[in-house]
């Protein structure tokens, strides 16, 4: 009873901030939901043209290793063949998983709580903390990887693992990573925690179980692209050189992706030294394997957030983080009980470890407010900008040639041929932004020299991304400028023409076009 009490009070205050939230987003597109990143677009554009062109690729004219998470876009795929292509159709598939999370939350809390209202505050405080309502609407595969993490967790917490507990647990492990490849390192964590108990079984299956699947997609994705892993894994993700430079590489990825990492101090710096104090506590007289177990999932996600930091990435609206979050809050809330039964007396007893609580709360403060900062003007950054750019596109250059940066909705709203400069859609660029690296000369005669080979007829692209590698037969024609840049990378995207023959074609069109009243459109003579 306490269950569905908890259940039902927790998944209303959840999608009552989600639904208020929603309908602001209408009130700034023209009544077009719009998801506030653009990224949500290229998972619907492959889920269109694979289910429709069975083509996986953002356009339905080459593969394209684009979706760093497959499994998540293979999904949207069915839905679309099964219901239509209806862009509304990750939020549907989100709300869904939303409150599977919020279920899973409550049965997680209800082995450590008898009162629903301290089930209901661990509940929203892992859901807040994590700004799961924010991942719900933007329409991305984090809350299907959050829900992922919730049931394996779950199932860890288990003393006593029944049969189908076991198959449920692994089973999570099987999908998590071709939901994100970061899962890989909560794999190797995993393992090794259970290593160090000489649980040489479960240490084995989660290898083999987690990493198989990944295994037999980088195969499949090596033969159609010459990557193991998809593109945006590639350009964005740390990568080491075996050679003699190798020592430096490791050093300098410590001191610049850890220690000097503002996100990591935002996010990771105080759960990390709640683990470390709740540890220590339990030192002294027990056995080290019976601390390990007994502290199995702070010291598993205290691991974790390391790791990820120092190999993946921490940025892009808190999104790539939550799972961690989430397992974090899963780990610490059952050996803080005495702070929801017993405040004053909690606060009193413990008050270096109550202030580290309060930090954890303040950072839950700041991320709300940076996430309603996104929801209040990221849908309304999208709408302008991109879905504005892919109206313009679909209406006069639909079978066109294109090159662009920012590619989600210009792909799914449209059938252009692409060409992508960020490396995201397009192989023949990664080699240009692997490792963060500066566009050069070498660049610019490789978009001057593809452009023309393949004759590309515009470039829809931010301009400070070129890096003043512009090639020279390029003429700008147009600037869009939007206001109150939040979720976009830069308030003005740029109009180039490329085929020279059809530079005041391609103005007439541009001052045909409709746009909307908040985009501002600057003919360059």
């Amino acid at each position: 009873m306490i269950s569905k009490k908890s259940f039902w009070i927790s998944l209303m205050a959840v999608f009552s901030v989600c639904a208020g939230y929603y309908f602001h987003s209408l009130s700034q597109t023209e009544g077009n939901f719009t998801y506030p990143i653009d990224d949500a677009y290229i998972h619907l554009a492959i889920a269109k043209n694979f289910s429709e062109n069975h083509i996986w690729g953002v356009t339905s004219h080459q593969f394209s290793s684009t979706s760093s998470a497959p499994l998540f876009t293979f999904i949207l795929s069915f839905l679309i063949t099964v219901f239509g292509n209806h862009d509304i159709i990750p939020l549907l598939f989100n709300i869904f998983f939303g409150a599977g999370i919020i279920y899973i939350l409550n049965k997680y809390f209800l082995q450590y709580f008898t009162n629903s209202s301290h089930i209901v505050l661990a509940t929203l405080f892992t859901v807040f903390f994590s700004l799961l309502h924010l991942h719900i609407l933007m329409g991305m595969e984090h809350i299907f990887q959050v829900f992922l993490f919730a049931v394996n967790i779950y199932c860890l917490s288990q003393k006593d693992r029944s049969k189908i507990v076991s198959v449920v647990f692994f089973a999570s492990l099987f999908l998590m990573g071709l939901v994100r490849f970061e899962s890989m390192f909560y794999f190797v964590i995993l393992a090794f925690v259970f290593l160090i108990l000489k649980n040489w079984r479960d240490a084995l299956l989660v290898l083999i179980i987690g990493f198989l699947p990944i295994v037999l997609f980088c195969g499949f994705n090596f033969q159609q692209s010459g990557y193991y892993f998809p593109n945006s894994v590639v350009v964005k993700g740390t990568r080491l050189s075996l050679d003699s430079t190798l020592f430096n590489q490791i050093k300098n990825i410590f001191i610049h992706k850890l220690l000097l990492n503002t996100s990591f101090y935002k996010i990771g710096i105080f759960p990390i030294l709640i683990c470390i104090m709740i540890v220590r506590k339990s030192w002294k007289g027990n056995k080290f394997s019976d601390i390990i177990k007994n502290n199995f999932l702070l010291i598993v996600f205290s691991l974790l957030i390391i790791c990820h930091t120092l190999f993946a990435d921490l940025k892009g609206a808190f999104r790539y983080e939550a799972y961690i979050l989430v397992g974090f809050s899963m780990a610490i809330i059952p050996k803080i009980i005495n702070l929801f039964e017993n405040f004053w007396s909690f606060i009193k007893k413990e008050m270096l470890l109550s202030f580290l609580i309060v930090m954890n709360v303040f950072l839950m403060i700041y991320k709300l407010n940076s996430g309603h900062q996104l929801l209040r003007y990221g849908s309304k950054n999208i709408y302008e900008q991109q879905v504005q750019s892919a109206r313009f596109l679909n209406q006069y250059y639909n079978h066109a040639k294109v090159v662009a940066n920012d590619i989600g909705a210009i792909t799914y709203f449209t059938d252009i041929r692409l060409l992508d400069i960020a490396g995201l859609a397009s192989t023949e660029t990664i080699v240009f932004n692997e490792k963060n690296a500066v566009f050069g000369s070498e660049f610019k005669r490789f978009l001057t020299d593809y452009c023309d080979d393949h004759q590309f007829e515009i470039a829809v692209v931010y301009e400070d991304w070129l890096q003043g590698q512009i090639p020279d037969n390029w003429r700008k024609v147009a600037d869009l400028t939007i206001q109150n840049k939040t979720t976009v990378a830069n308030s003005r995207v740029s109009i180039y023409s490329i085929d020279q023959t059809k530079i005041n074609l391609l103005k007439e069109n541009i001052k045909r076009f409709k746009w909307n009243r908040n985009v501002s459109v600057e003919i360059i003579k």
